[in-house]
């Protein structure tokens, strides 16, 4: 079975009918790596990116695994567009204004990003990501709709070589998404940079409706973005990695290809080796079905790969029964299937957050009686519906009005269309569609259902790492997820605290929503074209060849 590897990735950018743009991009790769790598680059043949090459003699400066829109907006700036302050734009913020005019001639990517988001808050941790939004929407959460102070230009010259490696289609997990239900966000905080959503959507459809649109446009928008963009030749679809892991080589011997060391000899003669490149190994599934093994080698890996991989689940007695699902695909397809039309018995819908509410909506307007159990209190401030404007999100306030009024009582018998059970957890589901719920108070109950949907949560799956990727969090004995247990990343760079060369964004450091994960972007793009010229500083200084 022959290998796709780095050098059948890279001839991928030089199989185009432009030669200028050829040539930009074999001139930033001579940039980036030094005249040694541009005589090696020179030699590779023109080929299709389909061709199966097996050399992997070439190091990629970013490999990013995902393919949704975190790495599609990493790509879009390692690609070399860059932000620069408007002529015009005069930011509401007026401190945050003076210090953008302080070096207006210089694009944000090249500008203080801990300067500049000082003193800002938003909703979300990460300050650069707060920094972008309202660089990108100004004053958002306050209702207003002000256009970006920002202008885009293409500087050519910054392009960093680097693949997005995706399972799908670019969009990501936004092709798979339940179709009936309004996404969370405007459709302009949806929206990637360069690209109005509105001006796209405009031009597909007559009438917009309101400033929530469906899942399965945005997914379009996504991957109609690429495109438009010129970004196809950093992607590749239908690729499922396997293992990401660090290679080490002899500080004394720079000639002799990479290899793994054994953890032992590692640590006998620890001080002889050097931590050198990422090897990222997958396979590709082709038009046949068949499955295509590759081994990339890169100086950086970013992790953009989301956290709705693996559905989150009880742990408990009997839940992996057929009729208990996980996901809204799943609790959808049934609907559509007929599967639970004229059903007496309820559906049992577990978890607070907004899929849960969607599941519970979803029920209730095909009729099917809902017993919908969280274990919060429906005072609970955390509660997302806390967050959600009653005028913008209506459906959302509708399910937890029903969630406060609807209560189940020990002395009346559950209610026709739903009944709402707080400070509950099930115990169990048992053969004959059973279940257990016990309350706060130790009360038990047991009802008969129809089927059962748990959507409390999702992780990333990160088994291409070692210890599944727990080590890199901020409490390592737990798994990654977006809220309890994000990637610990520095705040500027969004470089890994606990692994060099290795960055994250998006959900994985709590960005859950499009309009944050932006600022991943900024952030890894900033770092990696600051450290591109300190290395070229160091070439033309004679400090050596230019190889990492």
């Amino acid at each position: 079975m022959p290998v796709w590897c780095c050098r059948c990735s890279l001839a991928g950018h030089f199989s185009y009918s432009d030669t200028e743009t050829e040539g930009e991009i074999f001139n930033s790769l001579v940039q980036y790596f030094g005249d040694n790598l541009g005589r090696k680059v020179k030699a590779m043949p023109l080929v299709e990116e389909t061709t199966l090459l097996e050399d992997s003699s070439v190091t990629l400066p970013v490999v990013v695994i995902g393919n949704g829109p975190s790495g599609i907006c990493l790509s879009y700036m390692l690609s070399g567009y860059r932000p620069y302050l408007s002529s015009e734009a005069i930011h509401p913020n007026t401190i945050l204004h003076s210090k953008l005019e302080e070096a207006r001639h210089l694009s944000i990517v090249d500008q203080d990003l801990e300067y500049l988001s000082e003193g800002l808050e938003g909703r979300s941790s990460n300050p650069v990501a707060v920094l972008f939004d309202t660089l990108l929407h100004p004053d958002a959460d306050f209702g207003y709709d002000y256009p970006s102070v920002l202008h885009w230009k293409l500087e050519q010259h910054h392009y960093i070589p680097h693949l997005v490696l995706g399972k799908g289609p670019p969009g990501g997990a936004w092709h798979n998404m339940e179709g009936s239900m309004l996404t969370i966000s405007f459709g302009n905080w949806m929206e990637l940079p360069g690209l109005k959503f509105k001006d796209w959507v405009s031009s597909k459809r007559r009438n917009l409706k309101g400033d929530r649109v469906m899942p399965e446009e945005i997914a379009r928008y996504y991957k109609h973005y690429v495109k438009v963009m010129g970004l196809q030749k950093n992607f590749r679809e239908n690729t499922y990695i396997t293992s990401v892991s660090r290679l080490y080589r002899d500080q004394d011997d720079d000639d002799r290809p990479d290899r793994n060391i054994s953890t032992r000899h590692l640590q006998i003669e620890k001080s002889q080796f050097i931590k050198r490149n990422w090897e990222i190994r997958g396979y590709q599934r082709v038009a046949d079905g068949s499955h295509v093994p590759f081994c990339l080698f890169a100086e950086n890996v970013a992790l953009a790969t989301g956290t709705l991989d693996s559905p989150a689940h009880l742990e408990i007695e009997g839940e992996d029964f057929p009729f208990v699902f996980h996901s809204m695909p799943e609790f959808g397809a049934a609907i559509n299937k007929g599967k639970l039309s004229g059903k007496v018995d309820p559906v049992l819908i577990v978890g607070s957050g907004l899929s849960a509410a969607d599941a519970v909506l979803c029920a209730y307007n095909n009729n099917i009686p809902v017993i919908h159990v969280f274990r919060r209190r429906v005072t609970d401030p955390s509660l997302i519906f806390k967050q959600l404007p009653k005028k913008l999100y209506p459906e959302y306030h509708k399910v937890y009005h029903m969630m406060c009024t609807q209560l189940y009582s020990v002395d009346s018998n559950l209610l026709s269309d739903y009944t709402s059970f707080p400070e509950h957890h099930v115990l169990s589901f048992k053969s004959d569609m059973k279940c257990i719920l016990q309350s706060i108070s130790g009360l038990k109950n047991i009802f008969k259902l129809s089927a059962a949907v748990v959507l409390i949560g999702s992780h990333p799956n990160l088994s291409f790492l070692k210890e599944q990727g727990c080590y890199l969090g901020h409490n390592s004995s737990q798994p990654i997820t977006c809220k309890g247990n994000p990637v610990e990343i520095d705040a500027y760079t969004y470089e890994c605290i606990k692994e060099a060369n290795l960055f994250a964004l998006g959900p994985l450091v709590g960005d859950n929503f499009v309009r944050f994960l932006k600022g991943g972007a900024l952030g890894i793009t900033r770092c990696l074209a600051t450290r591109q010229k300190k290395k070229h500083l160091f070439v033309e200084r004679g400090g050596g060849d230019g190889i990492a």
